[in-house]
């Protein structure tokens, strides 16, 4: 149970042709995404490219500390993966690996749905540790779904959605 005492839905709908599915453990075929040297740069501010056994420990580590699931899409009547996205406590990641998803509604959708998780589970904020002053689009889809800076970080801010009234 990646998360105390919480049950983790196998699946969660964004829309009609999206969803989220959990992790299963297998991760193969998203190696392609953390080779990518653009993509390694929008996630860890460099372009140090993973190894399998780094992408492993990535996602055991979130796994085990968070809900860590797939962002899949439905293409002729089958679920793909087009990214990751993980939720915990005090942190949450989004990666959308296919260059060709992005600034599409994908994270958009990925984001809201597990906001609306976070609240459903009685949480008072979704909080991003972490994002890179030169990733404007993240920053813009953080703040488009009101999410707001919270502290300046050493190479970005990080941000937070407060889920209840203040």
């Amino acid at each position: 149970m990646p998360i105390e005492g919480i049950a983790q839905p196998e699946t969660l709908a964004v829309s009609d042709a999206v969803r989220l599915r959990r992790y299963d453990g297998r991760h193969g075929f998203a190696l392609p995404w953390y080779q990518d040297p653009e993509t390694v740069r929008l996630v860890d501010g460099d372009e140090r490219i993973y190894t399998e056994e780094l992408l492993e420990r990535m996602y055991a580590w979130q796994d085990g500390h968070g809900e860590l699931y797939w962002i899949e899409v439905l293409e002729d009547g089958a679920w793909r993966p087009a990214g990751d996205v993980w939720l915990a406590p005090e942190d949450f990641a989004i990666v959308i690996g296919e260059r060709a998803r992005r600034r599409g509604g994908l994270g958009r959708g990925a984001v809201s749905a597990l906001a609306d998780r976070a609240r459903s589970l009685g949480w008072e904020r979704v909080r991003v540790g972490e994002v890179y002053r030169f990733n404007a689009a993240s920053r813009r889809l953080f703040a488009s779904l009101g999410f707001r800076e919270e502290t300046e970080t050493e190479k970005g801010s990080s941000y937070v959605l407060p889920l209840r009234e203040e």
